[in-house]
């Protein structure tokens, strides 16, 4: 499910000014359709992908748990990349921004006090420059804690996932998160992998959960649309609930798929999932740009071809890096090759092990 829920992360990050928020209502039914895509049903992304990371992290059980392999190994499937897009985007950024380009699209690089560019650069205290990798900031801060959520997870699960949940959900400070649903999908994932939970025990239900996720997705969506963009406290809360609930319905729509030759196509995808997440943001910012400038007026053309543009371009250049450079593609993706994990291959303890500790 990686690539297709990074492909929805696209339709989160597409930008826009004040003029054109989906909440004015000045474009019909295409801002109902921003609402929904980008700030109800594709924000199950991050919540997903926290719970496949905990759970691939925790397969092998908690006594064969080495912390040190585990942050050895993160360290260049995840630290290593993570440093390298967001600095070359904050180069790019800082370069543009010192001749008179891409002010106002971006945070002010050029002139950022220390503390400001040390979160632009690390995300230390708040969103990195190319906004999406926060997500890798705060799974390297799951990994660096997994020891101890392991423990919790494993001694006093319900407790644990409650208290998470709670912090996910309510109106609570995000303290050394920046984004909360991310502790909670990570320990659920622990959760399922440590009590060997039967997740396959959800796939004769695979069709119901899916259709009643969709449809909480749908009402969510127009919740937000009536009230946003500043709501409700109760609504921000439900938005996050919905969003956690993603997990099941994501799952669910796996096992519907997995068995199709689309859903074998995204099982070989790990390699180009992690390009799209880590290209997606800067291309799109480029796009947009680009567009301002032509001084159209029509949004929603922007709105509708902007990602079509960006998943081609972002697939047709992994393509090439990785036939003609394929050790900076290594890199750059975290070593991860993009071999299928479906069903049509058997998956052997050497990929089993492998994949706990790189995914």
């Amino acid at each position: 499910m990686r690539l297709l829920l990074i492909a929805g992360i696209v339709f989160v990050h597409i930008p826009y000014d004040p003029q054109r928020s989906p909440y004015l209502g000045n474009y019909g039914t295409v801002d109902w359709l921003r609402v929904y895509l980008g700030d109800s049903l594709f924000r199950i992304g991050v919540p997903c992908l926290s719970a496949i990371s905990g759970y691939l992290l925790f397969r092998r059980g908690l006594t064969q748990f080495d912390y040190r392999r585990v942050l050895g190994s993160k360290a260049v499937t995840v630290l290593l990349p993570f440093m390298i897009w967001n600095s070359a985007f904050l180069v790019l950024v800082y370069a543009a921004q010192r001749n008179g380009v891409a002010v106002g699209y971006l945070p002010d690089v050029a002139g950022a006090p220390s503390h400001d560019l040390a979160s632009l650069a690390f995300a230390v205290q708040d969103w990195p420059i190319n906004l999406p990798l926060y997500f890798l900031r705060d799974l390297l801060l799951c990994i660096a804690l997994s020891p101890l959520l392991g423990q919790l997870v494993m001694r006093f699960p319900h407790v644990t996932l409650a208290l998470f949940l709670a912090y996910a959900v309510l109106p609570l400070p995000n303290l050394i998160f920046l984004k909360k649903s991310i502790l909670f999908g990570f320990s659920l994932g622990i959760y399922a992998s440590l009590h060997q939970v039967d997740v396959k025990r959800l796939d004769e239900h695979a069709m119901p959960i899916t259709i009643v996720v969709g449809l909480a997705s749908l009402l969510l969506a127009a919740g937000l649309y009536a009230t946003g963009p500043e709501y409700p406290v109760w609504l921000e809360m439900l938005r996050s609930l919905t969003a956690i609930a993603g997990i099941l319905g994501a799952w669910s729509l796996s096992s519907l798929l997995v068995g199709t030759r689309f859903g074998n196509r995204l099982a070989s995808g790990g390699g180009l999932s992690f390009w799209i997440f880590c290209g997606h943001y800067p291309l799109l910012i480029l796009l947009w740009m680009a567009w301002n400038r032509t001084g159209s007026a029509s949004y929603p053309l922007f709105y509708l071809t902007a990602p079509v543009l960006t998943l081609v371009f972002l697939i047709t250049t992994h393509g090439l890096a990785k036939r003609t450079t394929p050790g900076l593609h290594a890199v750059l993706t975290g070593n991860r090759t993009g071999n299928s994990r479906g069903r049509r291959y058997p998956q052997t303890e050497a990929v089993a092990s492998r994949s706990e500790y790189s995914s």
